[in-house]
């Protein structure tokens, strides 16, 4: 199946010189690149996000295959979604699914179903796509759409992630899309006492490599971080490969774009490397 691009032209440019121009001007040059077991980055609109998602992965080297674990933004599909074979659309070329991982992962979870629906409009994974596609080459992709559940299962979907990768010959880099919290009629006042300070609680306990107090923070404070069951499966997967470091490599909002308080996202870049 080809899973066709759906986001071109609106979170990002549709024309592949113009998309290549923008991602360009992302990327860090001046930066220690280290590899990665694991990383969170956003998924906004390219005008919000981008500069955070360049500089995170501007900090990577290449893998072999990106598990991409995103929320499921539209409620379509099964409540835990990988597609196992096919190819990604973006205005750069298609991505390759590596089948022989997604099935494998697939066969071994109680929860992860083979299901496209959840991906035919869900953006988090497809934004992601261009900014490996103009830093790296040959690299395949294993898709996960994750809906909301009791966050047991998410530790138990990166506890399977771990396994399979261990069983892998491949260098693997787990990608959690995520943006961080989003809140509505803010001032200044707010912004850093609130959406700021909540931002930092679930991001210091992320650089902790501590999974259970994301958890509690974001349950107990009602973060409202979309992505963060992909960032406890990704977090719980990469102290199973002995990651032993979190860095967070930028931190913004779309605040500092749009200056507009009537609704703010909070955006990370976060690597995790041994």
């Amino acid at each position: 199946m080809l899973r066709k691009a759906v986001r071109a032209g609106s979170f990002y440019p549709a024309q592949p010189e113009y998309l290549r121009q923008e991602i360009a001007g992302y990327l860090k040059k001046e930066i220690i690149r280290r590899d990665a077991i694991g990383l969170i980055a956003p998924h906004a609109g390219y005008m919000y996000s981008g500069v955070v998602a360049g500089a995170v992965y501007s900090s990577i080297t290449p893998s072999e295959t990106f598990i991409i674990l995103c929320p499921n933004h539209t409620g379509e599909g099964k409540l835990f979604s990988i597609m196992t074979n096919g190819m990604w659309q973006t205005p750069l070329g298609d991505v390759p699914i590596d089948f022989e991982f997604a099935n494998k992962l697939e066969a071994i979870s109680k929860y992860i179903q083979t299901d496209h629906l959840a991906h035919l409009y869900e953006h988090a994974i497809e934004v992601q796509l261009p900014f490996l596609q103009v830093l790296f080459k040959n690299f395949q992709i294993v898709p996960i759409c994750m809906g909301s559940s009791h966050p047991s299962i998410y530790k138990e979907i990166g506890e399977e992630i771990a396994s399979c990768i261990k069983l892998s010959q491949k260098k693997i880099t787990i990608i959690a899309s995520s943006d961080m919290s989003h809140e509505g009629q803010l001032n200044e006042t707010t912004l850093e006492k609130y959406l700021k300070y909540h931002d930092r609680l679930a991001i210091d306990a992320i650089l902790e490599l501590n999974e259970d107090e994301l958890i509690q923070r974001v349950e107990g404070l009602k973060i409202t971080m979309c992505g963060y069951a992909s960032a406890v499966a990704m977090l719980v997967a990469a102290k199973q490969l002995d990651s032993q470091k979190a860095e967070l490599i930028k931190y913004t909002t779309s605040w500092d774009v749009t200056h507009d308080y009537s609704y703010v996202v909070g955006y990370a870049g976060i690597v995790v490397h041994r």
